[in-house]
């Protein structure tokens, strides 16, 4: 349940939100656009600092069920998942908070001229859409230790593992080629972005089927044989 809150929260403040607010390249419209509707901006940063702290207990959770499998992998699953893409995501929201800042109509901002903390709003947002990218790179990287898990584990189709490592590479092919060869990206996305969904079936199976483990397994250590 808490896999299935994580996917269906986060577009909104990762797609949503910045498709109706963001005019690329056009920092006057952005900056009025995020005028007119800064609560739907606010409400952004609130979904991501939300699912972002979801997702703590998603890895944790699967911590606990992949542990016995492999405590080096579970780990690694941990570290990519928890420790470093999340501070990345709640520092990241800093830039649209900026951004609001500058567009607020606040005293202190009156040495500036519009068109010059319209720029300025622009550059944060900016900022935030290159930090998502970021943190993307840990997207995709947590999912190599969980696809491996899953096929290694024998209590979930190893199908499901394979689709993991497909959108763990496709995480990391969309970030490398958009923060090293930007001017590829969006031919490259066509075809790794939708890899990126073969994270869902798992979903759907923790959800509908959850883990069945043999019923040997269920037995105490004391009583299966050597």
């Amino acid at each position: 349940m808490l896999y299935l809150l994580l996917a269906l929260s986060a577009p909104f403040g990762l797609l949503y939100v910045p498709g109706e607010l963001v005019q690329p390249g056009n920092a006057t419209a952005t900056a009025d656009n995020i005028r007119a509707s800064a609560s739907l901006l606010r409400f952004g940063i609130a979904s991501e600092l939300i699912h972002q702290v979801i997702a703590v207990f998603v890895v944790l959770a699967l911590y606990r069920l992949f542990k016995p499998v492999s405590d080096a992998l579970s780990k690694q699953m941990v570290v990519f998942g928890a420790l470093l893409s999340v501070p990345i995501v709640f520092v990241n929201v800093l830039n649209n908070v900026a951004a609001l800042v500058l567009v607020s109509g606040a005293d202190f901002l009156s040495v500036f001229e519009k068109r010059q903390l319209d720029a300025l709003a622009y550059v944060f947002v900016r900022l935030h859409e290159e930090g998502i990218t970021i943190a993307s790179i840990f997207w995709g990287l947590w999912l190599l230790p969980f696809g491996t898990l899953v096929i290694r584990c024998g209590f979930i189709p190893r199908p499901l593992g394979v689709l993991l490592l497909v959108a763990g590479i496709g995480y990391l092919v969309n970030s490398f080629v958009a923060l090293v060869l930007p001017e590829f990206s969006r031919s490259v996305s066509q075809f790794a972005g939708p890899l990126q969904f073969g994270e869902l079936p798992i979903i759907v199976w923790l959800l509908v089927w959850g883990v069945r483990a043999p019923s040997g397994d269920a037995q105490p250590a004391s009583n299966t044989s050597s």
